[in-house]
């Protein structure tokens, strides 16, 4: 089995309603999403697919949708007050962890036929999560 991983880095904002600690408070990330792509065999040109592939597919959602973004709950207060402001935000229906972003990159790489192993996470330079499914739903 071959793997290849490519970091794609970029910046939200967000806050955790209801955490306990500083994290319920508004502030901002410089993530690193690294994402694993999988491979049997290489391809003519002897690889598991090119990286810049990855990074382009990565970038049709990273940099829409979450870089440069604030990333909020759906019952935020704050979200219908951006919205009157008309302040570029992403409404989530989940809370905006690093555990949600990762699976949501994942799904993305996924959906456009990649055959993704798990995507890392980093929100700080110490700290990751990461998703991956099972090897039986991944195939």
């Amino acid at each position: 089995m071959y793997t290849i991983t490519k970091e794609v880095h970029f910046c939200y904002g967000h806050r955790l309603m209801h955490h306990p600690g500083k994290c319920r408070h508004l502030h901002g990330h410089s993530a690193t999403a690294a994402i694993t792509i999988t491979a049997e065999q290489l391809d003519e040109q002897g690889m598991v697919c090119d990286f810049s592939e990855i990074k382009q597919i990565a970038a049709q959602f990273i940099h829409k949708q979450l870089d440069h973004n604030l990333l909020l709950h759906k019952e935020d207060p704050l979200c219908p007050i951006l919205e009157a402001a008309n302040e570029r935000f992403l409404m989530m229906d989940e809370h905006p962890t690093a555990e949600t972003l990762a699976k949501m990159i994942y799904l993305h790489i996924k959906n456009h036929g990649y055959r993704i192993r798990k995507v890392a996470l980093w929100e700080t330079s110490s700290a990751y999560a990461c998703y991956q499914e099972s090897q039986a739903n991944a195939e």
